[in-house]
C-alpha cells in the first residue's frame, strides 16, 4: 500500500506491527532533531531566586523517540551533540529508554545545547525559559555529515520545524528530507513554531508552511496556525494545507481535529473529526505536544481508526501533563486500548491525575504476582 501524498511514500501500515521493518536495519520511527540537558527547578520561583536544579531531557523529536519506545515501537534518534559531559548524558539517557542512539554524532568544536526553566505552566506570565543553544553542535547539521541511509530507514520519519530554524544547514537537511523520492518513508512533521527562534528570520512561517506541504502526516496547533499563517479553525488549516494525507489540528485542552485523506470515501468528513480532550489534573505543560504526536504515531503504526489514533495521542499526552518534566512513563498498551475504547459519555467525563499510568502498572503486576 502506497501513500496519495509525495511520490513514494510509503505508509506505515505496509507492514504489520511486528517491531521491525522490511528494510534491512530499518525501525518503526526515525526522530531526527536537537535534544538539550535540562535543568529543573527543585521548587517554584523566578530563576533567580531558585537554589538549585535537576538535571532532565528535552528535546520535540527526541522526546517522540522516547516515548514510543517506551512503548513498545523500535525508534531510533538522529542528531548531533557536544563532545562533553552533556553530551555524554543524553546520549546515555535517550538510550535508557530504548532508542538507538547509533546515529548520533559527536562534534568536537561545538557544545551540547542546555536550558534552564521555571516550575509550572509555560502558558503563565511568570514562566521564564534560559536557552543556552546557540552554536550548538545540533545545529551543525547538514545533509553531509548526516547518516541519511539511517534517518531513512524507517517506517515512519518524524521531523520538527525547530530543526528548520537552528541555521542553514538544518533548513537545507530538512529541505532534503521532506522533497519527494522514491521509497522514502511516510514522512511526520509537527510544526512547532518557536517564534524566538525565528526572530532573525522573517520568512519563517513560510519555510515552515512550505516543510508542511511536502509532508505526509502533519500536526499543528491552532493557535500556531493562527500566529504563523493567519489561518483561522480546522478547516481554513486544510486548505491552506490539502497535500498531506493526514494533517491534525490540536486545540489544546479542547481536543483536536483530524483530516484523513487514507481513510476512504466518506470515512472523514469534509470538516474533520473531533475528538474532546481528556480532564486532566495538570502538573506542568511541558512535554505534552510530543507526547501527543507520539501516541497518534503509535496508533497510526498499530494501523487503528481515525478516532483511536487521537484518543491514543490524548491518553499520550495526559501522561505527559500529569509529571513534572518532558517525558513520563506512558500507559501500558492493554490499559491504553481499553481507554481508547470508551464509549463517548466515558471518554468525556474521564479524569486523569497525576499517577495513573503507574497505577495500572502496579495493578496488573499484582495480577501477574498473586
Amino acid at each position: 500500500m502506497t501513500s496519495n501524498g509525495p511520490a513514494g511514500a510509503a505508509s506505515p501500515d505496509a507492514t504489520a506491527d511486528t517491531g521491525t521493518d522490511a528494510r534491512a536495519g530499518g525501525v518503526d520511527v526515525v526522530a531526527l532533531g536537537e535534544s538539550m540537558v535540562t535543568f529543573l527547578p527543585t521548587r517554584a520561583g523566578r530563576l533567580a531566586d531558585v537554589p538549585s536544579f535537576e538535571r532532565g531531557i528535552g528535546g520535540a523529536e527526541s522526546n517522540v523517540a522516547c516515548v514510543l519506545a517506551s512503548a513498545g515501537h523500535t525508534a531510533r534518534w538522529v542528531s548531533r551533540v557536544g563532545a562533553d559531559g552533556f553530551g555524554d548524558h543524553l546520549v546515555e539517557a535517550v538510550a535508557a529508554y530504548g532508542v538507538d542512539t547509533s546515529a548520533v554524532r559527536s562534534d568536537p568544536d561545538r557544545p551540547t545545547g542546555i536550558y534552564f526553566r521555571t516550575a509550572g505552566d509555560r502558558a503563565t506570565d511568570a514562566h521564564e525559559v534560559a536557552y543556552y543553544r546557540a552554536g550548538s553542535a545540533a545545529s551543525a547539521m547538514t545533509a553531509d555529515n548526516t547518516d541519511l541511509a539511517a534517518t531513512r530507514s524507517a517506517r515512519v520519519l518524524h521531523l520538527s520545524g525547530i530543526t528548520a530554524a537552528l541555521s542553514a544547514g538544518c533548513l537545507a537537511l530538512m529541505r532534503e528530507l521532506t522533497a519527494p523520492r522514491p521509497g522514502r518513508p511516510l514522512v511526520s512533521f509537527d510544526v512547532n513554531h518557536r517564534p524566538g527562534l525565528w526572530r532573525d528570520h522573517p520568512e519563517g512561517p513560510r519555510v515552515l508552511l512550505d516543510l508542511a506541504r511536502g509532508a505526509d502526516l502533519v500536526f499543528v496547533g491552532d493557535d500556531e496556525a493562527s500566529e504563523a499563517w493567519d489561518l483561522h479553525g480546522a478547516r481554513a488549516v486544510r486548505e491552506a494545507l490539502p497535500e498531506p494525507d493526514v494533517l491534525v489540528v490540536k486545540h489544546g485542552e479542547d481536543g483536536a481535529v483530524v483530516f484523513d485523506r487514507r481513510a476512504g470515501e466518506g470515512a472523514v468528513p469534509a470538516d474533520g473529526i473531533f475528538v474532546p480532550a481528556l480532564h486532566v489534573d495538570v502538573v506542568a505543560a511541558v512535554g505534552a505536544g510530543d507526547a501527543f504526536a507520539a501516541g497518534f504515531l503509535s496508533a497510526t503504526l498499530r494501523g487503528l481508526p481515525v478516532r483511536d489514533r487521537i484518543r491514543h495521542g490524548h491518553l499520550m499526552a495526559a501522561a505527559a501533563l500529569t509529571v513534572p518534566g518532558d517525558l513520563a512513563q506512558p500507559p501500558a498498551r492493554g490499559h491504553a486500548d481499553r481507554l481508547a475504547a470508551l464509549d463517548d459519555r466515558a471518554w468525556e467525563t474521564l479524569r486523569l491525575g497525576p499517577g495513573w499510568t503507574e497505577a495500572d502498572a502496579r495493578a496488573a503486576e499484582e495480577v501477574r504476582t498473586p
